[in-house]
């Protein structure tokens, strides 16, 4: 009995471990690189009109620039 509780609990922390690397962004995990919120913040502002296309086509490509150095 006590050898099913240990069992249960174990693959209950590493199931635990492995929700959290995932929803926290954990670095050994790939991932968009850091522009997520400049560039969603980006479209919106493309989408409401507040700036135009050539606007936004040069602000993305800034916001990539970085990229393609790796």
């Amino acid at each position: 009995m006590a050898m099913g509780l240990m069992m249960v609990n174990f693959f209950a922390a590493v199931t635990s471990l492995g929700v959290r690397a995932v929803s926290t962004g954990h670095p050994a995990l790939p991932r968009r690189r850091g522009h997520g919120r400049a560039e969603q913040e980006l479209e919106e502002r493309y989408a409401r009109g507040e700036i135009d296309e050539a606007q936004f086509t040069r602000a993305r490509s800034i916001l990539h620039a970085d990229d393609t150095a790796d």
